[in-house]
């Protein structure tokens, strides 16, 4: 059906960038698209310096990353705050290219398997490989696979020792990790497993966080501690569950957290050992206007795999450009994202979920040079530890 908006073009209009907006839809021919000659790191959004995370301490302490070495990743449970720092110091250095690893991985494959759909973390890895030198395989849908015939993950492992140095793999079922590790002898990277982690996506949300308040990696007690806000639940979302666990890491500069559900239990049972486990006071609620505005954090995602499919948890939780939020508190976001976060936020300074996605390229190529034990063949000896 065509539209007609007030200037009388008679072409489609659909839902706008602005909330109560409408965006008219143009033919190509009429779309302009400005491309800066010098573009900055992120044009939209918060975008804290990687600077002022490694003048806290500029020198990487390599000796915290080497059990990485040839180590599969996971769990966010396999981190700890120290490792967490400096593998970010080295996204950081990555990021201001004050680095140059071309090549250093030019003798190694990685395979991408992803089963389930996937943008930023099957695109950021093959970019990451690239960046180094290295070369990528990638599986980018299950039907692509013999898994669609019947074959058993077992056997796709045994076929990854091969023809790859690494496999990241994004499945649909928890169990896959478990079934594909039976006969594979290469590290493996955890880039989704059903409902229960996401381990680099937690180093990139965190690699974020490091940026934004560097005092995070000091050892001294925090003056101003951090209400830490997580709008989902943590028993059936990934992304969330890995990212509570990272944040378990942080006791003396997290106040509290509060979790926002509208589940009873929202964390399950593993979640919640890891949870009893921890000092920081963690507080449930169902009502997010009236904790907002005390949240310094907000750490949110909507969307869970469970069964075979993607449902929506969480959805009457909505942030836009009229949430009373506090004044310097940052939003942090997964994506793919819904109507859950709205675009009105997207040129605020609560909008640190892009610079969140920028810097997963990074955070994944430190963790890489991490596994292939090479960062001593890029940091000058000024530089380490």
């Amino acid at each position: 059906m065509v539209h007609y908006n007030q200037h009388g073009v008679d072409y489609p209009v659909t839902k706008g960038m602005e909330k109560g907006e409408f965006m008219v839809t143009k033919p190509a021919a009429k779309v302009e698209h400005i491309i800066p000659n010098k573009p900055k790191m992120n044009l939209i959004g918060l975008c804290p310096d990687p600077e002022d995370l490694i003048n806290q301490q500029p020198r990487i302490c390599l000796q915290k990353l080497k059990p990485l070495a040839y180590k599969s990743i996971l769990s966010s449970d396999l981190f700890d705050a120290e490792m967490l720092y400096e593998v970010s110091k080295v996204a950081a250095y990555l990021q201001l290219k004050r680095i140059t690893p071309v090549n250093v991985l030019s003798d190694k494959i990685l395979a991408t398997a992803f089963f389930e759909p996937s943008t930023r973390t099957r695109l950021s890895f093959e970019s990451s490989m690239l960046h180094l030198g290295g070369k990528t395989l990638s599986v980018a849908e299950a039907a692509s696979t013999g898994v669609a015939k019947g074959e058993k993950l077992l056997d796709i492992g045994q076929m990854f020792n091969s023809y790859a140095d690494v496999v990241v793999i994004r499945h649909t079922q928890q169990k896959a990790i478990q079934e594909l590790s039976e006969y594979l002898r290469i590290p493996m990277i955890n880039g989704g497993n059903g409902s229960d982690e996401h381990p680099t996506q937690a180093l990139a949300d965190w690699y974020t966080l490091l940026k934004w308040k560097p005092t995070l990696a000091i050892d001294a007690p925090s003056q101003n501690q951090l209400h830490l806000g997580i709008v989902g639940t943590p028993g059936n979302m990934r992304t969330v569950k890995s990212f509570l666990i990272m944040a378990l890491l942080f006791k003396k500069d997290i106040e509290r957290i509060t979790i926002v559900s509208e589940m009873a239990d929202p964390l399950g049972v593993e979640v919640q050992s890891f949870c009893d486990s921890s000092p920081i006071p963690i507080y449930i609620s169902n009502d997010l206007q009236t904790v907002v505005s005390d949240l310094d954090v907000i750490y949110m995602n909507s969307i869970a795999f469970l069964g075979d499919g993607y449902r929506m948890l969480g959805s009457r939780f909505k942030l836009n450009k009229d949430t009373k939020f506090k004044r310097d508190a940052v939003i942090l976001h997964p994506l793919a994202r819904k109507d859950e976060l709205d675009v009105s936020l997207d040129h605020t300074p609560h909008n640190l979920y892009f610079n969140q996605a920028d810097g997963a390229v990074f955070i994944r190529q430190a963790l890489l040079l991490s596994i292939f034990d090479r960062l001593e063949q890029i940091f000058p000896d000024t530089l380490i530890a």
